[in-house]
């Protein structure tokens, strides 16, 4: 199989890629064509259907698997695919593990590392609670590890959820050992529910797209509620307690125009909201330099961090 990172200028490729997504568009002249972001494991591909009605275009649709011949041009300094035939794949014909964007990190260890994080927890009330889901739950389990933290811009891949959460609770970890008014347990148990959400949020891969209770609520409220629900199953569970955690998970965005319902009122929800901005950054950063491969120059604006960007020059 050949990768589309792998992809270089002037190639005529015929290969089976996940169909993302789909759209009919207009040239300038008004004459229909298509739009298709095509998908591996190892990124995505812009492509044009620029003659839909020709024979050498079958059905499909989004989200099926299709076996596409074509021209690798490039268009705006990314690569572009000009196809020429499709047709649908057919099962045992490729293997859906190759089409889906995977965590470069061992997502058994990652979830391992997590759980040592519960073992060192003194609070017993936290520590049943965060037991509950990681370590009793096996369906649960095996959602988070298999999910993305978001549909685009940082961590949407499988193991992405995870991995994020992760980072966030190493870095609240690091910031009780350089803050001691910090509730460790209560941080860190913040940190690992903070994003469980996202789990009803976007559906699972490859779609990894907005659920309709992830429009209407978003993975804020709909973590606060799930957590919600599972302290009142654990009996003498502290009231202020419960609502301390609650609302970090409803501050952790650090502002009301990024989504949270609340602004930070705790040092804790505070620290929470630092970690998850500094990781979804980074990783954002991280995800935009290696998409410009060997582009060592300015790589123009980018709007989530609105400057233009470039890679350090490491001398």
């Amino acid at each position: 199989m050949k990768y589309i990172e792998t992809l270089r200028e002037g190639e005529r490729i015929g290969e089976i890629y996940l169909c993302k997504s789909r759209q009919t568009a207009l040239t300038k002249a008004g004459k229909p064509y298509e739009s298709l972001i095509l998908q591996d494991k190892t990124g995505m591909l812009d492509a044009k259907i620029w003659d839909p009605n020709s024979q050498g275009i079958d059905e499909f649709d989004s989200l099926d698997y299709i076996d596409v011949m074509g021209d690798v041009t490039s268009f705006q300094g990314s690569l572009q695919l000009n196809v020429k035939r499709i047709r649908k794949a057919h099962e045992g014909e490729y293997e859906p593990a190759d089409y889906l964007p995977v965590s470069e990190k061992d997502i058994d260890g990652m979830y391992l590392e997590l759980l040592g994080f519960i073992r060192s927890m003194k609070n017993p009330y936290l520590k049943k609670l965060c037991e509950g889901f990681f370590l009793e739950d096996k369906d649960f389990e095996r959602r988070f590890k298999f999910h993305s933290a978001a549909k685009s811009v940082h961590h949407g891949f499988v193991g992405g959820l995870l991995e994020h959460t992760l980072s966030v609770t190493k870095l609240c970890d690091y910031y009780t050992q350089l803050y001691p008014i910090l509730h460790h347990d209560l941080l860190l148990t913040a940190a690992m529910f903070h994003d469980v959400g996202k789990l009803e949020e976007l559906s699972v891969f490859p779609a990894n797209d907005y659920t309709d209770e992830g429009q209407l609520l978003g993975h804020i409220v709909i973590g606060a509620e799930m957590v919600g629900a599972a302290i009142r199953t654990i009996s003498g569970f502290p009231v202020k307690l419960a609502n301390e955690l609650r609302h970090c998970i409803l501050a952790h965005h650090g502002e009301l125009e990024f989504g949270s319902p609340k602004k930070p009122a705790l040092a804790e929800a505070i620290a929470l909201s630092f970690a998850d901005n500094t990781d979804a950054k980074m990783q954002t950063m991280k995800e935009a330099l290696a998409a410009a491969d060997d582009n060592s120059g300015w790589l123009g604006y980018n709007r989530l961090f609105e400057s233009n960007i470039r890679k350090t020059s490491g001398e």
